[in-house]
């Protein structure tokens, strides 16, 4: 076991790419050219939406994707991929706050999904790294054995086969640990290019780099998608599948969520890696699994989550990290870096189901707070059914409605924090002055404007507003990506202003859309 720091490895020079995306080929799919007709549309082409168009074409239904980028290549394509009704220790907490029956309805839905992708990755013989894991769920504090034993205890009662430990196959000593039998994992994009591939023709479709900027229910009618190319889908059911949703029908789940980063590390370890995937109950947070390249394995280390846009030192999350992965393996090198961004509900839960009690043909998918590949193919399960059947049996755990959400007080601290960004970020002090070196960003006052400023490895300078146009909380610069970040509700945008996730449509303005352009370098 190496210990020290990583002077010997720079975790900068390695790709900063998910390996998922790095490791298959392109797929492309058209731009929404014409106007059509399906009968259900799916924002997002993630795992959700890929999932459901895939199911409700099976029913026989028309559908259509719609996605802003690449379909795979957002949070699915950055997920660490576990196939796991392991979500850190969340049974107990269930059965407490929302009775034996809910809890039961989850554990059913995440048990379900792991042997429905089983099941389908066996009758299409699709070659996508699959293989049975165990998960485990290990503290070395003290405070979480407990935490541990009550969990053992009440996943077990829900059929579970989860088991109580105080040793686990990882160099170095646990103080307790809980071991979920059964689970799984693999490469979701091999996965979901193969399901992709039955979905367009015969009236159904897949289009790429289409946004949808509006949706009209007409009043549980028929619905209208309007995307950016001024192209409308008219369909009678909508599937909000876009992570954070683009369109929330006045359900406000800009209130009920906040959106949380957090950093991946693709290694090689001298040695063999123990069969199973790995998560502390403790923060800072650490994640293990490994991952098959070639003839050969690299391992999977994560962890490092806070709170999208509070920091802005975020490459020191990647080191922290490779500091991690270093003391606790012999490791050979660094290949892959990338960070990914979940959405976090107020009781852990993801929002499945009608986007509104008040609404029956507009349908969201959110929330899966970082448990995305069984919580979202299990959502695909659950809208499939309302939209064929109009039931389904894990409707009642995942309902978006379960709540008044006046009442959450959770809710508080998320709003006070909207609130302080809104205001705090406009009277905070900036620096009047342009000097920034290359591939610095800093907060600076242009004209009296409150602006980011970002100069390339060429010397250019790019200054855009740093409102954001979702809601108008003041952004944040990432380092490590090299984007504007909010802190409000997890939009993001590149140094030129254009939006590459969250819920906001509109790019930021930049130099020339409002403000003087004094240096010729500014662009």
């Amino acid at each position: 076991m190496n210990k020290g720091n990583l002077s010997n490895f720079d975790v900068f020079s390695s790709t900063h790419e998910p390996y998922w995306i790095t490791s298959t080929s392109k797929m492309d799919y058209p731009t929404l050219s014409e106007d059509i007709n399906v009968d259900v549309a799916i924002i997002g082409g993630g795992m959700v939406g890929i999932t459901s168009a895939f199911l409700l074409k099976r029913k026989g239904l028309k559908v259509a994707i719609v996605e802003a980028n690449k379909i795979a290549h957002g949070t699915t394509g950055h997920t660490t991929a576990k196939i796991t009704s392991q979500h850190n220790l969340i049974y107990d907490k269930t059965k407490r706050k929302m009775g034996d029956e809910k809890a039961r309805q989850y554990a059913e839905a995440n048990e379900s999904a792991i042997h429905f992708i089983a099941d389908l990755i066996k009758e299409k013989n699709i070659d996508c790294d699959f293989c049975w894991r165990p998960a485990y769920v290990y503290t070395q504090s003290d405070e979480y054995i407990e935490k541990i034993e009550k969990e053992v205890k009440a996943a077990s009662s829900l059929g579970i086969k989860a088991s109580y430990l105080d040793k686990i196959p990882l160099p170095f000593d646990i103080k307790a640990a809980v071991r979920f039998d059964d689970q799984a994992q693999f490469h979701p994009l091999k996965y979901l290019f193969e399901l992709a591939k039955e979905i367009p023709g015969d009236g159904s479709y897949i289009f790429e780099h289409t946004k949808v900027v509006d949706v009209d229910d007409n009043d549980n009618k028929n619905c209208i998608v309007l995307t950016n190319q001024d192209k409308k889908i008219s369909a009678s059911k909508v599937i909000v599948a876009s992570h954070y949703p683009c369109y929330d029908g006045l359900g406000m789940y800009f209130a009920r969520m906040y959106a949380e980063k957090s950093y991946v590390l693709g290694v090689k370890v001298r040695g063999p890696f123990p069969e199973g995937m790995f998560i502390t109950a403790e923060d800072p947070g650490r994640s293990l699994r490994s991952q098959k390249l070639n003839d050969s394995e690299i391992i999977l280390v994560g962890g490092e989550h806070h709170k999208t846009g509070s920091e802005k030192n975020t490459n020191v999350h990647y080191e922290n990290l490779g500091n991690f992965a270093k003391e606790t393996f012999d490791l050979e090198s660094i290949l892959f870096r990338w960070s990914t961004q979940d959405c976090m509900p107020v009781d852990s839960i993801p929002y499945v189901g009608y986007i509104t009690s008040k609404t029956s043909n507009v349908f969201v998918a959110t929330g899966f707070a970082k448990w995305g590949m069984t919580n979202s193919t299990a959502s695909a399960i659950i809208l499939t059914g309302l939209i064929t059947k109009g039931e389904s049996p894990w409707e009642g755990v995942y309902n978006p409605s379960r709540f008044n959400i006046s009442s959450v007080p959770k809710l508080a601290s998320f709003n006070l924090n909207v609130a302080s960004t809104l205001i705090g970020g406009k009277i905070t002090p900036v620096p009047d002055d342009l000097e920034i070196n290359n591939g610095e960003a800093k907060v600076i006052s242009v004209d009296g404007e409150r602006v980011g400023a970002y100069r390339d490895e060429d010397g250019k300078l790019h200054i855009v507003d740093i409102t954001c146009t979702h809601l108008g909380c003041e952004l944040v610069w990432n380092e490590a990506e090299k984007t504007w970040d909010c802190p409000c509700h997890g939009s993001r945008f590149n140094y030129n202003g254009d939006n590459v996730e969250g819920p906001a449509f509109n790019h930021l303005k930049h130099q020339g859309e409002g403000h003087n352009k004094k240096d010729p370098n500014i662009f």
